[in-house]
């Protein structure tokens, strides 16, 4: 059995995958209710993603998955959009950055792994973008029943992880917690912070 590096030398590791991390306990992270509904009712990949709701973890599954964690590494993503956002659909706006960013994540998680952290799990942030269409949204256009294990059927398994706040995450009051300042952006000139998490053991 391979045993885990020290968390300093994982890090090291980590960073140079992706530079801006900083190892935070599970307890900081916030779990609210109310995120969900920000995706139910204000983001347009509700449902046609596998890594957003109601396909991913609730708040109370959250909750539990991180009590089974003692560490974690909080990842942030500076990028700026490529188009004018449109509301409707940020992570096209954003474009080749949010498939960098979910490729990242997967590599950080995979590294932990390979360091013997073998309960390593990420998350990212931003509903996914990997494909024009997911199967689920190919699903619903065909009228076809969806069921749990359709999630199986994702064609990038091995890289697509659910967004923070699809799990209920209250991703600015974490970042709070975690000592950065957040805010809501006024508009698309301005740079878009992105943060992503990978829980460790």
């Amino acid at each position: 059995m391979i045993m885990p590096k020290d968390l300093d030398s994982l890090l090291s590791e980590m960073k140079s995958i992706h530079s801006d991390l900083i190892p935070i306990s599970p307890e900081i992270i916030v779990v609210a209710e109310w995120v969900r509904l920000k995706c139910r009712y204000g983001c347009n990949s509700y449902g046609t993603r596998l890594c957003c709701p109601p396909y991913t973890p609730t708040p109370q599954e959250t909750r539990a998955i991180l009590s089974e964690f003692r560490h974690a590494v909080l990842a942030r993503f500076e990028i700026k959009s490529e188009q004018k956002m449109q509301p409707k659909n940020p992570s096209k706006a954003l474009g080749n950055s949010v498939i960098k960013i979910h490729k990242t994540i997967a590599e950080l998680e995979k590294t932990a792994f390979l360091a013997g952290y073998y309960k390593a799990f990420a998350m990212s942030g931003m509903p996914c973008s990997l494909c024009e269409t997911c199967v689920i949204e190919e699903m619903h256009r065909k009228d076809q029943a969806i069921f749990d294990l359709d999630s199986a059927k994702c064609r990038h398994k091995e890289i697509m992880r659910p967004s923070m706040e699809a799990c209920g995450i209250d991703v600015f009051k974490t970042l709070q917690n975690a000592g950065y300042k957040s805010h809501v952006l006024g508009d698309c000139s301005e740079r878009v912070e992105v943060s992503g998490l990978v829980l460790l053991d």
